[in-house]
């Protein structure tokens, strides 16, 4: 998933709310559920995602790692096919070949596409990746990306079964680890052949359970942040978005899900060691599926869960994403950072170490994952089966 290194001096997040981890079970609501049949409304999906992430993530009982161009990134893929499958989607499967970073030779995987007709014409698009990275340390890839890719395959299980507002079109995407790849080639792909015309927003899930918080982001208002993903396949600074208004409607539907203490979070503006703003309060940066959307024109909202509270390797960053001494050699509380910032080798990181595994994850952080996951499937369904939060007309 992540990110370019950036630089902060700004040492205190200005956060919207708590972390969604410290709510209780009684604080997450039972969401899109009006109008439901009675056999459908007695799912707890949010659960289901937990049982879906095992199948995905687990080496014992699932796949495990799903490194990019190796046979499990391709069983992982066979997988999400036989569940939309299975759920009554028609899959589509889009083939594509690309470069990996820095390598000359030519790699191949797919992207998965499903469609739930709305009441309307109009479609928002959520898009996660199915590939991970770390196997070197022992990453099975949890968090980054099984968290998004079980997130969606709960949600599109879910709003099959009732009516939605907009059309809910499901991409997800390969090789996203070594280039964000399978995404660009979709955004391609579907704005040459007319498939975007009709989008409204997008929803990029990357990571949405293991950190401290979690973030709900919008694209950067600089467009050079996306300059280069944006030439890549053919769009400018005419064509870019980055319009915040559907990471708003993320954001209130967090709130009337989990309350104003659970709701998801704003990122404080992130600065340079010189004191300029890098990334404005709530904007992010091009690293990850949401990049092409904003290239074409599309609000977009990214959600993911870190600690912007941190003066991790690069400043308040993001990219360390829990104080747990554990994921790091030492750190500072009274400072919030490393204890030596020359010697420190871990930094608070989960994503692409030995840490995102459900095993590793579980020890350090006792229900969080379950609960992080299951609060972003109810806010999602809520989000998607609601007009009021996003009403396009």
């Amino acid at each position: 998933m992540k990110k370019v290194s950036i630089i902060s001096t700004f040492a205190v997040a200005i956060t919207v709310g708590l972390s969604g981890c410290n709510n209780s079970e009684d604080d997450v609501n039972t969401v899109g559920q009006s109008g439901d049949n009675s056999s459908v409304a007695s799912i707890d999906y949010g659960k289901k995602a937990m049982e879906y992430l095992v199948e995905v993530t687990d080496e014992t009982q699932g796949i495990g790692q799903r490194q990019t161009t190796t046979q499990r990134e391709i069983e992982a893929g066979n997988w999400i096919y036989n569940k939309l499958a299975g759920f009554g989607y028609d899959v589509t499967v889009q083939p594509f070949s690309y470069k990996p970073r820095g390598k000359d030779e030519i790699a191949y995987s797919n992207n998965y596409i499903v469609e739930k007709k709305g009441k309307t014409d109009k479609t928002i698009v959520l898009a996660a990746h199915y590939d991970s990275t770390g196997s070197q340390t022992g990453s099975l890839g949890a968090t980054d990306n099984g968290s998004g890719v079980v997130s969606l395959i709960a949600i599109a299980e879910k709003i099959q079964e009732v009516d939605t507002p907009y059309n809910v079109r499901f991409v997800l995407v390969g090789a996203e680890e070594n280039g964000v790849n399978g995404s660009l080639h979709y955004v391609k792909d579907a704005y040459a052949n007319g498939k975007l015309d009709n989008v409204i927003a997008m929803i990029n899930e990357d990571t949405v359970n293991g950190g401290d918080y979690v973030y709900v982001h919008s694209a950067h208002s600089d467009y050079s942040h996306f300059k280069d993903s944006c030439e890549k396949i053919g769009f400018s600074d005419k064509t870019y978005s980055a319009d915040p208004v559907f990471r708003k409607a993320v954001l209130q539907a967090s709130i009337d899900v989990l309350g104003e203490k659970g709701a998801f979070n704003i990122h404080p503006e992130v600065l340079t060691s010189e004191g300029e703003v890098d990334y404005p309060e709530g904007e992010t940066g091009s690293w990850s599926d949401h990049a092409g959307f904003a290239c074409a024109g599309i609000p977009i909202a990214n959600v993911e869960s870190t600690n912007y509270n941190i003066n991790g390797k690069w400043g308040y960053d993001g990219y360390s994403q829990t104080t747990h001494p554990d994921t790091w050699d030492c750190y500072d509380e009274a400072t919030k950072t490393a204890c030596n910032r020359e010697t420190e080798t871990k930094w608070g990181k989960i994503w692409h170490m030995e840490f995102d595994r459900i095993d590793k994850l579980e020890e350090l952080f006792p229900g969080r994952i379950e609960k992080q996951l299951s609060d972003n499937v109810h806010v999602m369904i809520e989000l998607l089966t609601n007009k009021k939060y996003f009403n396009a007309e």
